[in-house]
């Protein structure tokens, strides 16, 4: 195996595909302008033609469109895991999320007494009961995807900021040492390495890096945040309760899903709607807040610094080989 497979494959190991000069090309050919169109153009047509199947089979305009979205978004997702190599991105995302569960608790610990304050007052208001309650299901799952392309948004104007200052801070010296424990250790100091700016695919990489990372926090927090709701409603919140709350009376989860969980609709709709909503607050807390964000960079700028690095060892090897 020579030294650039060696690289190569620690960037892949590493969530950091498009910082592969070929990888790099690839994707960018299936993001050019006439190949996106097309495509969202296939899965709209997909999209509308199962959307129009299921309604028709249920009889349920509601069921139609979210069977619509769901094929529309799985089918992009797909299209994004496998040809534009995100999926390499999130499980990389997973791994450093489930193996460092001990830094992300003191985290958490500094948004979850204020969040907890303010949705637990929200879960136990009549209004909110009578919104999330009563909303169709699609509506209800509608609304959860717009709070998190809502959060998506935020986190995407910030975080290329977050990358650019990681730029910043290799030169020089630090390149050697943000090299150690790499197969660019030894390299660094045989090569004629320049630090320049990123390739925008590769700076797009570290921010999807980045991105993933507190995507798989903001999912832990409000799948946690849920069955909170859960237990403390099955717990405090009797069904009568609920039908003066919400005027109605209390509803059963459809079959399928009842037998698994032994809550009443309401409970479920509004459990959801809030642990979403509780997503998005905690997304805007985290890229607000100073302190936490400095906490969550803290583990991962060295990581990013260290690719940044090695990316500037392997372009440096491909643009001039050493002679043997």
């Amino acid at each position: 195996m020579t030294d650039l497979d060696r690289l190569e494959r620690w960037f892949d190991e590493h969530g950091l595909p498009y910082f592969v000069g070929d990888q790099a090309e690839t994707v960018e050919r299936w993001l050019s302008s006439r190949r996106i169109v097309a495509l969202i153009v296939v899965l709209i047509g997909l999209g509308v033609g199962a959307g129009i199947a299921v309604s028709r089979t249920i009889g349920d305009a509601g069921d139609g469109i979210l069977s619509g979205v769901a094929v529309f978004v799985a089918l992009l997702a797909l299209y994004a895991g496998r040809l534009l190599r995100m999926g390499t991105m999130v499980r990389w995302a997973v791994r450093r999320t489930f193996g460092s569960l001990g830094l992300l608790l003191p985290l958490l610990t500094r948004a979850l007494p204020l969040l907890l304050l303010a949705v637990t007052f929200l879960f136990i208001n009549a209004e909110v009961w009578q919104v999330a309650a009563l909303m169709s299901r699609t509506v209800l799952w509608l609304s959860a995807g717009a709070f998190a392309l809502v959060a998506t948004a935020f986190l995407l104007a910030r975080l290329p900021e977050e990358v650019r200052a990681v730029e910043d801070e290799v030169v020089g010296d630090r390149l050697q040492d943000c090299c150690d424990g790499t197969p660019a250790a030894e390299l660094a100091g045989g090569v004629d390495v320049r630090v320049g700016e990123l390739p925008r695919f590769a700076r797009a990489n570290l921010v999807l890096v980045l991105l993933f990372s507190q995507a798989v926090q903001v999912l832990l927090l409000t799948a946690g945040l849920f069955g909170f709701f859960v237990v403390f409603g099955a717990l405090t919140i009797p069904p009568e309760t609920i039908e003066s709350w919400t005027g109605q009376p209390v509803s059963d989860l459809p079959s399928w899903l009842g037998r698994r969980l032994p809550l009443t609709n309401d409970l479920f709709q509004v459990a959801v709607f809030l642990a979403s909503f509780s997503g998005l607050y905690f997304t805007v807390y985290a890229v607000t807040d100073e302190t936490y964000r400095r906490q969550f960079f803290s583990g991962l700028s060295t990581q990013l610094e260290r690719a940044v690095a090695v990316h500037a060892v392997y372009r440096a090897l491909r643009e001039n080989p050493p002679s043997t």
